[in-house]
């Protein structure tokens, strides 16, 4: 449909995020870029490979160059990669202060340090949007923290849970997600800065102080040269194919929910049919069921980035370039999807109710069964359960009516109250409560 679908006119507004498409865009890439030209001369000025007269001079003329994406675009093609073009054009805008740029440094620490920047801001974006939906979910959580519904197994009612344990299980993942997000900053926000082959060789024995300025220019941790060590890049890959993974599941089970012959939630806006009026299809869900089925086709890209030919492959390193972008905006459009669905989350008790009632009580038996193990040994009181429900079935009757007018058993339990859907709620509760107290 379009070779652009994260910033198509047609499709962005479904699968894209505006805020994420600008900081990841070739407009942001090609400004990064120089601001790392210019935190590279001042780096260079603190260990006294230029003056700071030049590199101060230098810096004030790249506050005012402005590049457009499209200048780059030949140099590119010819280079690989657009940092030659890119310093071209800057030592031409500059005149004389030109001579303090790019001292010392390639293609890749210009390039890496640049994405650096790019993936600070997404996570900081993606972090804030996280939190957010957290905070959206755990209010969410306690409102529904006694709506007792079905819990499926295999796509089979199982037992009683409540909508609260649901929610939370859909925000378990994303607890530690959150929770992983400082560590996973330290491992990829870091500074890059080796030089041609990586030894810094052209600088000396100012290649490590040299690094630590430019760190402490951009705000970034200090590192040796990782051209080669691309576990940053994966591990954040990873991270973001975790964060859709875990909203799609969600997604999915809010799209499973809310089918017609289920019908115990709703959220989202839902879309329209072309032929069909009574529709209103989940199309936020559904979108981030594509986005994560779609992240995690192109983690593989990156690690076969990570396995880079001696000291530099232009054909392994350019895979991040087009697999990162893509995996970012999975993320991001995703958390925007999530962020609605539940803030517009609606319960049919109704439903759930009518659910919880199907098969005579056999949502009960597991608990019929541990009941009768009090009395009984465990294999006979399963037994005993099994032929109960099948008499139950067969005559309409309820599980709890026909073990309280079994002779042998009624005396045994107070049956109604114990196979009560609402008996299972202080168990969820707990369970929710200890999945939500692991959040910092």
């Amino acid at each position: 449909m379009t070779p652009a679908p994260f910033t198509s006119a047609l499709t962005a507004p479904l699968f894209g995020d505006p805020e994420a498409a600008e900081a990841l865009s070739d407009q942001a890439f090609v400004t990064h870029m120089v601001t790392v030209e210019a935190a590279f001369a001042r780096a260079c000025a603190v260990v006294g490979l230029v003056s700071a007269a030049d590199a101060e001079a230098l810096c004030t003329q790249l506050a005012q160059v402005r590049i457009a994406p499209e200048q780059l675009g030949a140099g590119m093609a010819s280079a690989g990669v657009p940092v030659p073009a890119l310093v071209a054009l800057l030592r031409a805008g500059c005149g004389e202060a030109g001579q303090a740029l790019h001292w010392g440094a390639t293609s890749q620490d210009i390039v890496d340090c640049a994405h650096v920047l790019q993936w600070r801001d997404l996570l900081g974006l993606l972090g804030h949007r996280l939190t957010s939906l957290l905070d959206m979910m755990k209010a969410q959580g306690d409102a529904h923290a006694t709506t007792c519904m079905a819990g499926r197994t295999r796509s089979q009612i199982a037992t009683p849970v409540t909508l609260g344990l649901r929610i939370a299980t859909w925000a378990q993942p994303l607890i530690t997600l959150e929770a992983e997000l400082p560590d996973l900053k330290a491992q990829v926000i870091r500074v890059q800065f080796g030089g041609a082959s990586g030894s810094g060789s052209a600088v000396g024995d100012k290649a490590a102080p040299l690094s630590a300025a430019l760190a402490q220019e951009l705000g970034l941790a200090s590192a040796p040269c990782w051209h080669l060590d691309r576990s940053g890049p994966q591990a954040l890959g990873a991270w973001l194919v975790r964060l859709t993974a875990a909203l799609g599941k969600m997604a999915r089970d809010l799209s499973l929910a809310g089918r017609s012959e289920i019908g115990e939630l709703r959220a989202g806006e839902g879309g329209g049919s072309s032929t069909m009026p009574q529709k209103s299809n989940p199309v936020g869900a559904e979108a981030m069921i594509t986005l994560a089925h779609y992240a995690a086709a192109l983690q593989p890209l990156l690690a076969q980035a990570a396995m880079a030919q001696e000291e530099r492959d232009g054909a392994a390193w350019a895979l991040e370039w087009l697999a990162m972008p893509q995996m970012g905006l999975t993320a991001s459009a995703s958390l925007r999807h999530a962020q609605t669905l539940i803030s517009s989350l609606q319960a049919d008790t109704g439903r759930m109710a009518a659910h919880l009632d199907t098969g005579q009580g056999a949502v009960m038996a597991e608990a019929a069964s541990f009941a009768l193990a009090r009395h009984m040994p465990r294999a006979q009181a399963g037994n005993v359960v099994k032929q109960a429900l099948a008499t139950a079935r067969s005559s309409g009757t309820s599980l709890a009516q026909l073990l309280s007018e079994d002779g042998a058993l009624g005396g045994l339990e107070d049956w109604p109250t114990c196979l009560a859907p609402e008996s299972a709620i202080p168990a969820a509760k707990a369970m929710q409560e200890r999945i939500w107290s692991s959040r910092a």
